[in-house]
């Protein structure tokens, strides 16, 4: 146990350095742009009417403190370290003075929902069926399967959800064209709102999962079909041990650690695919958050969502670095 708890400890410094290079290289970058949001703000507000030079003056001097871009750019750094410390990443430039936590807040579930619900179910029926193709390898249907899954795998996403909503929202208008739950419904937690969220999410999820799904099933078929040929399967075999039980205990287990890998990477990027999908189905998530964001020059609420994503992704590594050596006694934690 001592060995682990500082394997675990070298993880965590790990974490953190990842978070620190990763957030420090999107302030840079950000701030390199030609936005100024204190100017920006103030050509906005003196588009209404006149205003004179002592109030502007004023103004100026307030907004550098609300966006915190007082003095040179190692002091705004250490300030946007103390708010990120804080969980402030300001007023958002597109939507003054609302916060840009407050509009993360709003967008997060929806894409959190959606893309964390669509990787697992894909995940779990891509393992199931590929570990069945790559042990039963004279079935059939599994071929069939096989055949599907890599007739889909190198299709591009968008082409996947373009054809699913015209099929399913112009040629048969089965399915919403876009949003996540019906217009004029106010959001509340009672069964009319969330079965039109579940209504509104499912052509978004499907197309998720038809993509997803031929990665897994390949990858866990690849894998089943080279753990099939070690030395323990075939004895467990020819010693008569039930095949299910082969299936599950020696080869599906030792196949699934690799695939808890890809697992926690995919959901901690949920955010890259969240900008193709949310914007195909018109979904309010954090991926047209972010375009609205990038289209306005709204470098504040840009940042605040980078900031997450980077965080998501190695918080996802950090847990599936601290799972491996519980899920492979092989992994040497020393």
């Amino acid at each position: 146990m001592h060995g682990y708890g500082q394997y675990i400890l070298k993880r965590l410094g790990q974490f953190v350095l990842v978070v620190f290079v990763g957030i420090s290289i999107t302030f840079f970058v950000t701030h390199l742009t030609p936005i100024d949001p204190v100017e920006t703000t103030i050509s906005a507000a003196a588009a209404f009417g006149s205003t004179s030079p002592e109030a502007i003056a004023m103004l100026r001097e307030t907004l550098r403190e609300l966006y915190g871009t007082e003095g040179n750019v190692i002091q705004q750094y250490v300030t946007f370290w103390g708010r990120i410390l804080q969980g402030d990443f300001g007023p958002s430039l597109s939507a003054f003075p609302t916060p840009v936590s407050e509009l993360i807040a709003r967008a997060l579930p929806w894409t959190i929902g959606l893309l964390v619900t669509a990787t697992i179910i894909a995940w779990v029926l891509g393992n199931i069926l590929g570990g069945l193709a790559g042990y039963y390898r004279s079935n059939v249907l599994l071929k069939m399967s096989g055949v599907l899954a890599m007739g889909l795998h190198p299709i591009p996403y968008y082409i996947v959800a373009f054809v699913l909503l015209i099929l399913f929202a112009y040629v048969w208008p089965i399915f919403p064209l876009s949003g996540g739950y019906r217009m004029n419904l106010a959001p509340r937690w009672d069964a009319t709102f969330i079965l039109s969220v579940l209504y509104h999410s499912i052509l978004p999820a499907l197309s998720l999962i038809l993509v997803g799904l031929g990665s897994w099933f390949m990858g866990m078929r690849a894998l089943v079909s080279n753990i099939v040929t070690e030395d323990y399967v075939q004895y467990a075999e020819l010693g008569g041990v039930n095949r299910r039980r082969i299936l599950s205990r020696y080869v599906m287990r030792n196949a699934l650690v690799p695939q808890m890998t890809g697992l926690a990477m995919s959901l901690g990027a949920i955010f890259n695919g969240a900008i193709i999908t949310e914007e195909v189905f018109g979904y309010p998530g954090i991926g047209s958050l972010l375009v609205d964001a990038v289209h306005a020059g709204d470098y504040s609420l840009v940042l605040g969502i980078t900031t997450i994503s980077i965080v998501s992704v190695a918080a996802a590594v950090l847990i599936i670095d601290l799972a491996y050596p519980l899920l492979d006694p092989r992994v040497k934690v020393a």
